[in-house]
């Protein structure tokens, strides 16, 4: 091997995240392990310009996309990072690093080539944003779907607000205020995934997909039953408390099955109450206002939800609770969702003006 071969495989090992041309497909590779495949700035930025070069290149009939690690296709935004700038006072770091991220969101779901993403393991926050979209998600045995924001004091962005309230009876709005984990079974029932493939092909599946066959044909040889799903004997508790149409209304509406002997809606009741009220209150209203949007008002809608959080304290306090001291015990404020102003919860939606962001579409 040549010094400059070697360089080159050094960079990629090095690399965080590894977009190349493998036949018939640009293949992208999140190859940051270690952070569970966290999404950098400069993985958002190469992904993008790998896009738009395959975009042009008629080699490339499809993007592929997968990751270098077992546990995780992607955890989410590095948001250890994003809340240390926020501590600094460098909040327009923060907004450009988003504001990026929410383009290539939008890119990637109107990219005009198929845009396959092999989910096996955690996919959750940013991990979602560059998956969801795709026109195809195919899902390991060691999928594990989780938009958690409202842990954290943040909220379901990255399109949640188009893609969650078009979930079947109300789950969408049942995964954003609770954070609960699906895996691939009730991912394929919900449409969170279109296909689910044995974690053991997951490699198979790479070299199948670089050549120039079928896409239906190549997954169709592929696809197998992901098993029972956690949610199924849950679904019409979860259509029933979460598709009320007020906030207070799923809190009463989940109370009253606890009351009736229901575990599930117990707790989720005490789920949702752990969480910020603040960022349960937003998420509530992006589900109630997000099945009317296109895809780019909702990406628009999410930049000024943005926009006001990195002003504020919520989410500085849940990253310091859950990331960085890890006692799990944030001071929210309000405390409660009964203390919680409309007009506060409004005001996260309000357009910013000149600092808007506009997509087409």
């Amino acid at each position: 091997m040549s010094q400059d071969a070697e360089t080159r495989d050094a960079d990629a090992l090095d690399a965080e995240i590894i977009c190349e041309r493998r036949g018939a497909a640009g293949v992208v590779v999140l190859n940051r392990p270690k952070a569970l495949n966290a999404l950098s700035f400069g993985m958002v930025r190469e992904l993008a310009r790998a896009l738009d070069a395959w975009e042009r290149d008629p080699q490339v009939t499809r993007v592929v996309v997968t990751s270098a690690s077992e546990k995780a296709f992607s955890a989410g935004g590095d948001i250890r990072a994003l809340h240390d700038l926020g501590r600094a006072g460098r909040q327009p770091e923060m907004l450009a690093f988003w504001r990026e991220e929410y383009i290539l969101n939008a890119r990637i779901k109107t990219y005009p080539k198929p845009y396959v993403a092999l989910i096996d393991g955690i996919v959750m926050g940013g991990g979602v944003g560059i998956s969801l979209h795709g026109s195809h998600r195919i899902a390991g045995e060691r999928y594990l779907f989780a938009m958690p924001e409202v842990g954290i004091g943040f909220f379901p962005d990255v399109g949640a607000t188009h893609a969650l309230p078009r979930l079947p009876g109300a789950a969408g709005t049942y995964l954003a205020l609770t954070g609960d984990r699906v895996g691939a079974a009730d991912a394929l029932a919900l449409g969170l995934a279109t296909h689910a493939v044995p974690s053991s092909r997951m490699a198979e599946l790479v070299d199948a997909l670089t050549a120039r066959g079928g896409l239906d044909d190549i997954l169709g040889d592929f696809g197998h039953d992901p098993g029972p799903q956690k949610l199924a004997p849950e679904r019409a508790v979860i259509a029933r408390c979460l598709g009320q149409p007020s906030l207070d209304a799923v809190l009463a509406s989940l109370a009253r099955e606890a009351e009736a002997g229901s575990a599930f809606a117990a707790k989720a009741l005490q789920t949702i109450r752990s969480k910020s009220p603040t960022s349960v209150a937003i998420a509530f209203e992006q589900m109630r206002l997000g099945g009317a949007m296109s895809f780019s008002e909702a990406m628009t809608t999410e930049f000024r939800i943005v926009s006001r959080i990195v002003a504020g304290q919520e989410f500085y306090e849940g990253v310091r609770a859950v990331v960085i001291d890890k006692d799990n015990a944030p001071r929210w404020q309000p405390d409660t969702i009964e203390q919680l102003d409309a007009s506060a919860i409004a005001a996260y939606f309000a357009p910013l003006g000149a600092d808007d962001l506009v997509l087409e579409g």
